[in-house]
């Protein structure tokens, strides 16, 4: 199974503290550095003050004399792993998502979210025991803005990418008295001031949650607003994010200018006017597929491992997915045979439609929707890597996407993402290889973020 722990070598007596070296030389696995390029065995990478210095075979790189040695022969090295879509606004529970199944009598939304903004940490060593050592929050809470600043010198949390409230083309109703986290998108001015306070928030993105309502919609109404959304993210100088799981909608962003698409285009394969448009433009593209099958499972009232293991998540999460709801109130609808069809054929057109677009060239990011109820913050990232890898894409395509790609989603590919001179040390090392099944992503043996391995 899985080893969470650090090598023997770095461990004191009675307990395994935080390392104090401050230069480390991991001597022996297999690198996988994330470019794509082929592995290097035998390889030598060296970390000081939080990053890399060297990375290569042992001919090229010299281990300091003043480096703690970390012997990792027959281990793989890869860069941390990214999830490029979370929400630490919600739990991955019903509680955090009451438009769901509603459960407020039992657990009152206010007191939710105010203890998740309290101790957001609660999610941090789900995510490092992973693997996990970025993850980009694209929508929630203003708080989760605050999360950047207010951890980014802790090692024991990944590093975090926020795009704050979502702007959304419908009114939605889950939000709080004094804050919000969907932004209705009722008019050209309500939009762009939206977008102006994100800016002076400095906030990583602005996110569109482009929703059709079910009634006939005033179709240009809603493209004006998303086109005033995007005019001024450009003009501030902020990526566009865009949440569109129909094909129209999907298009329609692109054309508005979108630079992350969130969430697979599920209603249908996906025709060549989008594929063109996609690659033309340059627009990363997050599958999210694990999302349906984790709220089919939630359906049942547990999450119960089959889909990911559990050992990672945090005590609460399996405390709430190991205590199910009464039956008379999980929703009948999803419990049937024809909503377990419809899962199934929703996962199989988002996987087909991933590999034509990766096909084409279009850029692939792995992202979850961790926090929605039956995607559980952390190890849900393996099941999005293996979907993936069942849709027809091969292993090391999967790893880029999971880590180069992940970093171009959250605009860090300059210092993330990458086993490379210079970049960040956040580095997983692996009991297995990643590139013959990424499955073998789930075999740990330790992490390092920032150059200091986790406890």
């Amino acid at each position: 199974m899985r080893h969470i722990m650090l090598p023997l070598m770095l461990c004191v007596v009675a307990a395994c503290q935080t390392p104090s070296a401050s230069r480390y030389a991991i001597v022996g696995a297999t690198l996988v550095d994330g470019t794509g390029a082929a592995p290097v065995e035998d390889a030598v990478v060296v970390v000081g003050d939080g990053r890399i210095l060297c990375a290569g075979p042992r001919a090229d790189c010299t281990v300091p004399g003043d480096a703690e040695t970390i012997d990792a022969a027959g281990a793989w090295l890869t860069p941390g792993l990214i999830d490029a879509h979370v929400h630490f606004s919600q739990t991955g529970w019903y509680d955090g998502r009451p438009d769901a199944v509603d459960f407020r009598d039992q657990y009152p939304y206010p007191e939710v979210i105010a203890d998740l903004e309290a101790h957001p940490e609660r999610f941090f060593d789900a995510y490092l025991c992973a693997g996990v050592t970025s993850v980009f929050d694209v929508g929630g809470y203003p708080w989760t803005w605050s999360l950047r600043r207010r951890f980014q010198d802790d090692h024991r949390a990944p590093r975090i990418a926020a795009a704050g409230p979502l702007l959304s083309t419908v009114d939605f109703w889950l939000n709080l008295p004094g804050q919000q986290q969907f932004i209705y998108m009722a008019d050209d001015e309500t939009v762009r001031r939206a977008v102006q306070s994100h800016a002076a928030f400095e906030t990583d993105a602005v996110k569109i949650w482009y929703i059709m309502p079910p009634q006939p919609p005033d179709t240009a109404r809603v493209q004006r607003l998303v086109r005033a959304a995007a005019d001024e993210a450009t003009a501030q100088g902020l990526q566009l994010i865009v949440h569109a799981t129909g094909l129209w909608e999907a298009k329609d962003a692109i054309r508005a200018g979108a630079d992350l698409l969130v969430h697979s285009v599920w209603s249908e394969p996906v025709d060549d006017e989008f594929i063109d448009l996609a690659r033309e433009s340059g627009v990363v593209y997050t599958p999210t597929l694990t999302v349906l099958e984790g709220y089919e499972h939630a359906a049942r009232g547990t999450v119960d491992g089959s889909l990911y293991p559990l050992e990672c998540a945090d005590q609460r999460s399996r405390a709430l997915v190991a205590s199910p709801p009464a039956a008379d109130r999980l929703p009948q609808n999803r419990l049937t045979p024809e909503s377990a069809r419809a899962t199934q054929r929703r996962t199989e057109i988002g996987q087909q439609n991933a590999k034509r677009l990766h096909d084409a060239g279009v850029a692939i990011t792995v992202g979850t929707d961790a926090g929605n109820p039956g995607t559980l913050h952390g190890p849900s990232i393996y099941r999005e890597m293996e979907l993936l890898q069942q849709a027809g894409l091969a292993p090391m395509d999967v790893l880029v996407a999971a880590t180069k790609i992940g970093a171009r989603a959250m605009g860090r590919e300059q210092e993330l993402g990458t086993v490379e001179e210079g970049k960040l040390a956040d580095l997983v090392l692996l009991d297995a290889d990643p590139t013959e099944d990424i499955a073998n992503a789930r075999r740990v043996r330790w992490v390092m973020k920032g150059g200091v391995p986790r406890e």
